[in-house]
């Protein structure tokens, strides 16, 4: 899998670089600032760019905005972006769009080095990944003016959690020591309760999660 880093701090690309080449990965290219993030996409036609958010010259947004134009522009090449903090709103702008073969991970995450490059291959062939620490941050704002979410049971919450991650039945099936069958029947009781078109594709399921929580 060929693979385009973005990256201001040397130290930083040189050992996502590591990382990912360890993991089989083929790192094709790696980026300084946006700008050159953007050319080795339009060069390369990589299948999956790694971009941290902020970037040179302003240190905000460059990398998201890259990213943005990216998936855009190359919808073939999968996404993910790498934060130091929590940001909902830019997970909410990177999924808006086309929330498949899309993720938003905290830097934190890169240490555990099986489950990141993991997230990444999930991301790879179209999944979508959302950090457990964000979608926490949008539950706990969502039921704070939503009732509804304060109806569902704690088993429901820990669902509706993984699913707003991007987890599949089988794979929420596997967290939770429960069955798909189990899963599934959460997952509809969860759609009642707050509104929700059921839907089988991973990828609207999520935004329409997304989209309750961040109202």
């Amino acid at each position: 899998m060929r693979v385009v880093i973005g990256e201001d701090e040397a130290l930083l690309r040189q050992g996502l670089t590591h990382v990912l080449e360890n993991a089989g990965f083929d790192v094709v290219a790696t980026a300084a600032d946006a700008t050159e993030l953007l050319r080795h996409a339009d060069e390369r036609r990589p299948d999956l760019v790694v971009t941290d958010i902020r970037m040179p010259p302003t240190h905000t947004d460059e990398g998201l905005l890259a990213a943005l134009h990216i998936h855009r522009e190359h919808p073939q090449t999968a996404i993910v972006v790498l934060s130091q903090y929590v940001q909902r709103q830019y997970a909410v702008e990177l999924l808006t769009e086309r929330p498949s073969g899309v993720g938003y991970l905290l830097k934190q995450r890169i240490s555990d080095v099986a489950t990141f490059c993991s997230d990444l291959h999930r991301v790879a062939t179209g999944g979508t990944v959302l950090d457990p620490e964000i979608v926490a941050i949008m539950l706990t704002r969502a039921r704070r003016t939503d009732d509804a979410l304060d109806r569902l049971t704690d088993r429901q919450r820990a669902v509706l959690a993984l699913m707003a991650q991007g987890r599949s039945n089988a794979s929420i099936a596997r967290q939770l020591s429960i069955s798909e069958k189990s899963v599934v029947q959460h997952a509809s009781n969860i759609y009642s309760e707050l509104g929700l078109p059921p839907s089988s594709d991973d990828h609207r399921r999520v935004l329409a999660v997304l989209r309750h929580l961040d109202r």
